[in-house]
């Protein structure tokens, strides 16, 4: 994914922006990276940071850089911000999206000119400099983000600092948020709102789908207005924003009680799971776990802790095999919660399922008696076009997919949308191998329609590709 981050004062930013982009830091994964605009002109600084805190690494940069505007990024993969000079003037860059059609528009900038761009480590071009290249083939810098925003097949959303301030752009349908906050001789730009609340900054008003805005410490100047349409990421809510972050005016942790609500109330009406307690998985299963247990008046407990003072996030190596190792060494059982008793248990998802079948396991081996599993989202049959919300190369790496291969071979493809419906018989098919195959005693995902409507949004205005394949479906 990725979190991005700008800041507009009379007076020195630097701080502001340093620990604005750090609460970002849940969202990203590989790169950390500031620039900011002063008297001296630009200064930049970007870090790896796969194995260490944002923190760390920028805390010497922040008492060296000086600057009234700032942006910043916490970036899942390309090193960010750039700094460009063109015709339209120079200007830093930071992105958050996901381009699917990237090998068709590097080709499109080769024909029309470009002779070169940086090589990354990995063999490609930075996708924010494949994008800054783009909006310079326009007249102005407006002109050059509506053209990105219609040509790029996935979502962008950036921002562009410059020597009048910053322009911020949220992507055509608004599957990612940028909030703005305010407070007296400044202005802020974030992706989760939460990031600002204790610099001082109060809610001024998000950014609609495709609304572009300048900022200056003077106030905001819209450039473009927001569309009619919006497709905003469910999964945002499931998993990836942070507890006290809103988008769209609906809190992210209220929102995972209602979906826990919802799965407790399915669970009841069946009648036929009778746990002992509930537990959520650290940490995004956590809200999830305590809104079922307040429904069912089962207890909430904690039957393993998460370890965190030395281990790194979980998905941070490219390695699966380290990831799944990171993630087992982090999880302590409390045997004294397990021993014997039949556990509920309510991750945010299963995507590969090899995280939560060793954690089933390692449940059993501390004397669990049995494990029902309960994912707060449906199941992922669709790999996400749209945000980079995991590492998979393949539909295949989901484990829904993988079973409905097996299920029907070359046929796989024509049946996906019966195993996306609750209510077909290939849909409970699924689940029953999917419990059988991680060991589960029982396992029920949270419906789409549920999903919804913990929400609180219409569907139209959600994108649910990841669980139905719809885009662009409205309603339906």
């Amino acid at each position: 994914m990725g979190g991005i981050f700008g800041v507009v004062s009379r007076q020195n930013c630097t701080h502001e922006l340093f620990y604005g982009v750090d609460y970002h830091s849940h969202l990203g994964t590989r790169r950390g990276g500031m620039a900011t605009y002063g008297e001296d002109g630009f200064n930049r600084a970007i870090h790896n940071i796969e194995n260490s805190p944002f923190r760390t690494k920028f805390e010497r940069d922040v008492e060296d850089m000086k600057g009234y505007y700032g942006i910043a990024c916490i970036s899942d993969y390309e090193p960010q911000p750039l700094i460009i000079q063109s015709h339209l003037g120079s200007f830093a860059i930071v992105t958050v999206g996901k381009v699917n059609n990237y090998d068709d528009l590097l080709r499109q900038v080769y024909s029309q000119g470009n002779t070169h761009f940086q090589e990354m480590t990995s063999g490609q071009v930075n996708v924010t400099e494949l994008m800054a290249s783009l909006i310079c083939k326009c007249g102005s810098l407006v002109e050059g983000i509506q053209y990105v925003q219609k040509i790029v097949d996935g979502s962008m959303t950036l921002l562009l600092l410059t020597k009048d301030g910053i322009i911020a752009a949220r992507d055509r349908l608004g599957r990612t948020p940028l909030v703005i906050g305010r407070k007296e001789n400044a202005f802020c730009i974030s992706f989760e709102n939460f990031a600002y609340m204790n610099l001082g900054y109060t809610d001024e008003r998000e950014l609609g789908p495709g609304e572009i805005v300048r900022m200056t410490p003077d106030g905001i100047e819209q450039l473009a207005a927001p569309g009619d349409e919006m497709q905003i990421c469910s999964f945002l809510w499931v998993y990836y924003g942070y507890p006290p972050s809103s988008y769209e005016g609906i809190n992210v942790e209220e929102m995972r009680y209602r979906c826990g609500s919802a799965l407790a109330k399915r669970d009841m009406a069946a009648g036929n799971v009778h746990p002992d307690m509930v537990a959520g998985v650290p940490d995004s299963g956590t809200a999830h776990a305590i809104g079922y247990a307040n429904e069912s008046k089962i207890p909430f407990t904690r039957p393993f802790i998460k370890y965190t003072p030395t281990w790194p996030r979980s998905f941070m190596p490219v390695s699966q095999n380290q990831r799944n190792l990171i993630a087992r060494m982090k999880l302590i059982p409390v045997k004294a919660l397990i021993e014997n008793k039949k556990l509920l248990l309510i991750d945010d998802s299963i995507v590969r399922g090899t995280q939560l079948r060793e954690t089933t396991e390692f449940l059993y081996q501390s004397g669990a008696k049995e494990v029902h599993v309960r994912p707060a989202c449906p199941p992922l049959v669709y790999g996400c076009r749209y945000l980079n919300f995991s590492r998979s190369k393949s539909d295949l790496d989901l484990i829904a997919r993988r079973v409905i291969l097996k299920r029907e071979g070359d046929n796989a493809e024509k049946t996906l949308a019966e195993y996306a419906d609750p209510e077909s018989d290939r849909y409970a098919a699924m689940l029953q191998d999917i419990c059988r195959q991680q060991n589960f005693t029982t396992l029920r995902y949270h419906r789409l329609d549920d999903l919804v409507e913990s929400i609180g949004l219409p569907k139209a205005k959600l994108c649910t590709y990841c669980f139905d394949g719809c885009t662009g479906c409205g309603g339906k």
